[in-house]
C-alpha cells in the first residue's frame, strides 16, 4: 500500500486537533444562538468567544468580524455593489467580480490603480507571492496569508479583508468578512438580524467555534517559529529541483513569498498530467488553485505574469505544512524528477 504524502496545504489545511475538540464540545449545546434563554445564551457565548479569537489572531481588535460560509461568500458581500478593479492574479472568488486592469510584472508584483475601489490579495494561492498593500485599499483577500505569515488587519490599510477557516486548520464551510467598524455593506442573505445584519441565517455554530480554536492555535504556531522551518524545507527542495532540472522555473522566486509555496513551471509538461502522475506515486499536489484544478486550462496567474501558454499550462504547485518532513519533501523530489526524466525521454 502506498504511503500518502500531503503537499497541498494551500488547497486546504488538515483539521487541527484544537478545532476538532472545540467542535465536539459544542455539539452538545442545544440552544439557538438567537434565543434569549440560557441554552441560547450559551451558544451565543461560544460564537462571541470565537469572534474574539479570530479578531485577536488576525489583529482585528475593534473591527467587525462577520462570519460567512467562506471567503467566497465574504467576497460576494464585499463586492456586491460592483464597479471594482484589481489584477488578473486574484482568486476566482474575487477575480470574477472585478475588472482585472492593474498591471502585474514578471515576478507577480502588482502595480495598483484606483485603490479606493480596488482589491489586492495579500498572498497569491498559486505562486505564494506576497504583495505590499497600498493605504486606502478597498479590500484584500488575506485567505492564504492568514496563519502562515504575521498579519494584522488593523495595519493592512484596507477597509475590508476576506479570510477562510479551512486554509488554517478549521473545518470547511466557514469564513469571515472583516471590516473596519462603521463600514456599510449590502447584505446578500436577508432574513433575521444575525451577524450585525450583514449575513442572515442561523449561525454555523460548529464551524465558528472550530474557526476560533484553529485561528488561536495557528497564531501560537506562527509565534513559535514553526513556519521558518517550513521555509527552510521549501528552499532546500527548490535548490535541488533547480540543480537537477535546468529547464524548470520557480514562478515568483524573485519576490517575497509565503514560506510553504513552490510553483514549478515545466514548459510542455501539462500540470494536470503531473498531478495525476504524482497522485499515483502517493503524493497530493495540485496544478494551481483548488477551485480551478481539474479545468483544462493554463494558469491565469502565470498568464498575467507574462508566461506563454506552453509554460502557463505546465505548472505544479507544491505547498507544505508545519508537519511536512524533510524525508517527505525529498521523496517527492525523487519521484517528480524521475517522472520528469521519463516525460523528457518520451518528448525527445
Amino acid at each position: 500500500m502506498i504511503s500518502r504524502v500531503y503537499l497541498d496545504h494551500n488547497a486546504t489545511y488538515p483539521l487541527r486537533p484544537e478545532a476538532r475538540e472545540a467542535m465536539l464540545a459544542a455539539m452538545d449545546l442545544v440552544g439557538n444562538p438567537s434565543s434569549v434563554h440560557a441554552e441560547g445564551r450559551a451558544a451565543k457565548a461560544l460564537i462571541e468567544k470565537a469572534r474574539a479569537q479570530v479578531a485577536a489572531a488576525f489583529g482585528a481588535d475593534g473591527a467587525d468580524i462577520v462570519f460567512t460560509s467562506g471567503a467566497t461568500e465574504a467576497a460576494g458581500i464585499a463586492f456586491a455593489a460592483g464597479g471594482f478593479e484589481g489584477a488578473g492574479i486574484e482568486h476566482d472568488a474575487v477575480g470574477s467580480r472585478i475588472s482585472p486592469v492593474w498591471a502585474v510584472d514578471a515576478d507577480g508584483i502588482v502595480t495598483p490603480g484606483d485603490v479606493s475601489k480596488g482589491t489586492l490579495q495579500l498572498a497569491n494561492s498559486e505562486t505564494g507571492v506576497i504583495q505590499t498593500l497600498p493605504e486606502g485599499l478597498y479590500a484584500s483577500d488575506a485567505t492564504q496569508a492568514f496563519g502562515k505569515i504575521p498579519v494584522a488587519f488593523n495595519w493592512m490599510g484596507c477597509q475590508m479583508a476576506l479570510i477562510s477557516g479551512h486554509k488554517l486548520g478549521a473545518p470547511k464551510g466557514i469564513g469571515a468578512l472583516v471590516m473596519k467598524r462603521g463600514t456599510d455593506v449590502q447584505a446578500q442573505m436577508t432574513g433575521g438580524g444575525q451577524e450585525m445584519g450583514r449575513r442572515a441565517g442561523t449561525e454555523n455554530l460548529l464551524g465558528i467555534v472550530g474557526f476560533g480554536a484553529a485561528a488561536e492555535a495557528a497564531m501560537a504556531e506562527l509565534d513559535s517559529g514553526a513556519w521558518d522551518r517550513v521555509r527552510d524545507l521549501r528552499d532546500a527542495f527548490e535548490a535541488r529541483v533547480l540543480t537537477e532540472a535546468e529547464d524548470v522555473v520557480i514562478a515568483g522566486a524573485n519576490a517575497p513569498r509565503l514560506p510553504n509555496t513552490s510553483y514549478l513551471v515545466s514548459p510542455g509538461w501539462k500540470g494536470e498530467t503531473q498531478v495525476m502522475q504524482m497522485d499515483l506515486k502517493g503524493f497530493a499536489v495540485s496544478a494551481g488553485s483548488a477551485c480551478s484544478s481539474g479545468k483544462v486550462r493554463e494558469s491565469k496567474v502565470l498568464k498575467a505574469m507574462g508566461y506563454d501558454d506552453r509554460s502557463a499550462g505546465g505548472a505544479l504547485r507544491v505547498s507544505l505544512g508545519v508537519r511536512t518532513t524533510e524525508d517527505e519533501i525529498m521523496r517527492f523530489a525523487d519521484a517528480w524528477l524521475a517522472q520528469r526524466d521519463k516525460h523528457r525521454a518520451r518528448a525527445a
